[in-house]
């Protein structure tokens, strides 16, 4: 997932009891993501690309003692100088890091530590901001968007943890939610290309690879008005789809055989039917819904067998630049991709990740911040994919148009899905 950057340095931030009320807005909503979890759950990590619940609690807070109080508190003391280490993520210039594969086997710090750490460092970057400097406050604006990133990583791993466990616990009520009774019919949204503008362009905060805004041309492209359903899914499924080598990039195909993959991640076959496990449990798949996690190579072989292919990143940003960021977010407590409705494009934002075809590279003109909190973003862009919108487990506040986050093509555990695209009509 698209990790910090440098939030923009053309605008001056809030005022210090607007950034701290934001502070104590986002840092309550991590530790209310953990609420329905049991105190056990907290530890449990099941595969090494997820992290423990506590762990990530204890991260979010390393960032903000890392890089606002160490730098900016006078005589700055660590809560506890072990945890440099130990909930260091990726940040190479910082020093040394907890092998990432390990992080299940702390069952110290406890829970009730580590909530002890994050209230240590709360009330101590209360007392800083009323006399921060503009840097302070553009850090913290980091630190709380970084904050989002792992609400979303949070609610990512405790589902492939929970999905794990052969009883299947739930995370949240099983009660149904009201999704309507049919998606709406797909529609193609015709674009006539040309030359237009991408990028974040100042005004409210982004990461630097956002940056620079640029020109590029697009040749005239259509985007279909919906996402792609579990039904529309599974009509590949029953043709073979995962079973036509021709269909597949050759990395596809080989990661389909090693893996075994013959449907998306958390779908199983019962009693002549699918379920998909969700947050809410084992329930019957909805066929009108969007179908998410899936991975790259599946959304790209899907396309294929349409006769179709993926949008652009490019494509995407600019058919999304005028919309309003509204739709199924974490805040809607759906927790699961919805059927899309209305007229036009729709489900641009929310309901789930959408892949393109666009490899993460940097846009002309890219530099990293410098330091350690350039570190992340950069470094990353080889070998993996854009994904565009927002899903049902981001926070609203968190998306944008520009917003560019990024998988590895094999990944699965993102609640990410796709729309289609083709040639303008």
């Amino acid at each position: 997932m698209a990790g910090p950057g440098s939030p923009s340095r053309e605008r001056r931030p809030a005022t210090a009891p607007a950034v701290f009320a934001n502070y104590q807005t986002v840092r309550s909503a991590s530790e209310a993501v953990c609420v329905p979890l049991e105190i056990e759950d907290h530890t449990v990590q099941t595969a090494a690309f997820v992290s423990p619940p506590k762990w990530h609690l204890a991260h979010t807070t390393w960032f903000f003692e890392t890089f606002v109080l160490e730098p900016f508190e006078p005589e700055f003391e660590p809560f506890d100088s072990r945890y440099r280490i130990l909930f260091n993520s990726y940040y190479q210039s910082v020093g040394a890091q907890h092998p990432r594969p390990e992080r299940g086997a702390l069952s110290r710090p406890t829970l009730e530590r580590v909530l002890t750490y994050r209230a240590d460092v709360d009330k101590r970057v209360g007392a800083l901001v009323g006399e921060a400097s503009d840097e302070v406050r553009r850090r913290i604006e980091l630190g709380l968007h970084h904050e989002q990133q792992h609400q979303e990583l949070l609610l990512m791993d405790i589902k492939y943890n929970l999905a794990q466990n052969p009883i299947g616990p739930r995370y949240a009520s099983s009660a149904p939610v009201d999704s309507g009774a049919v998606a709406a019919p797909l529609r193609w949204i015709n674009h006539d290309g040309g030359l237009v503008e991408i990028g974040h362009s100042g005004g409210d905060f982004c990461y630097d690879n956002e940056t620079p805004r640029h020109t590029t041309y697009l040749e005239p492209f259509a985007l279909a008005s919906r996402c792609v359903t579990a039904a529309e899914f599974l009509e590949f499924m029953q043709d073979g789809g995962y079973d036509t080598p021709a269909l597949w990039l050759s990395d596809g195909w080989n990661t389909v055989c090693a893996r075994g993959w013959n449907a998306p991640e958390y779908w199983r076959k019962q009693h002549g039917g699918w379920e998909q496990f969700t947050l809410r449990g084992w329930n019957e798949l909805d066929p009108t819904a969007p179908v998410v996690h899936v991975s790259y190579y599946e959304a790209e072989a899907y396309a294929r067998w349409a006769g179709k292919r993926l949008p652009r990143e490019q494509e995407w940003e600019h058919a999304a630049a005028d919309r309003p960021v509204k739709g199924n977010f974490v805040d809607s407590g759906a927790l699961h991709p919805l059927p899309a409705h209305g007229a036009g494009l729709t489900q641009m934002f929310g309901d789930v990740w959408e892949l393109t075809a666009s490899p993460y590279t940097p846009y002309p003109g890219y530099a990293p911040a410098e330091g350690a909190l350039g570190e992340y973003n950069g470094k990353f862009m080889s070998n993996q994919v854009v994904l565009r919108g927002g899903s049902c487990v981001t926070p609203a506040s968190h998306v944008r148009a520009t917003y560019r986050n990024f998988f590895y093509p094999d990944q699965r555990w993102c609640f990410q899905g796709f729309r289609l695209a083709d040639q303008g009509r």
